[in-house]
């Protein structure tokens, strides 16, 4: 799967972490930065993987900040971009299969690496479900990206 990758400086470790997991798995990663712990704004960041997703050049897309709460918001400002804040496994995994998430956002300081794994694994195992009720769901989501703007 192409995955676009990237975090802030809080997340800076964890995505080195992943990223090398990641392609040990077979996975093909764009990493959109940070390549440093410098301190930098996770807006700019939570906007490269979106971007990449809504252009089709990622499958799916991961971010990662501090608390992952900032990242998840801007993310959300991307029309098209439906991003879940996960530190559980069955948010991740049932995020896709009820909400087709195609962002994950994770906590740096929320989460341990082996945690992060196991809800990458289960975020990019997942599928959506397609049924009426969940696309139902997510016509009234893409309805309110536009009825506002």
């Amino acid at each position: 799967m192409q995955v676009a990758l990237s975090s802030d400086h809080a997340g800076f470790d964890l995505k080195e972490h992943l990223k090398e997991f990641l392609q040990g798995q077979g996975h093909k990663i764009t990493d959109h930065g940070t390549y440093n712990g410098t301190p930098v704004d996770y807006p700019d960041f939570a906007e490269k993987v979106g971007v990449a997703v809504r252009k089709g050049e990622a499958d799916r897309g991961i971010v990662i900040c501090g608390s992952g709460v900032g990242a998840s918001v801007a993310a959300n400002k991307l029309p098209g971009i439906r991003a879940g804040l996960c530190h559980d496994t069955y948010s991740a995994h049932q995020g896709v299969e009820h909400d087709n998430i195609n962002v994950l956002v994770l906590g740096a300081r929320i989460i341990g690496t082996l945690l992060a794994r196991e809800l990458v694994q289960a975020y990019l195992g997942a599928q959506f479900t397609g049924e009426e009720r969940h696309q139902r769901r997510l016509g009234k989501i893409a309805s309110l990206e536009t009825r506002y703007c």
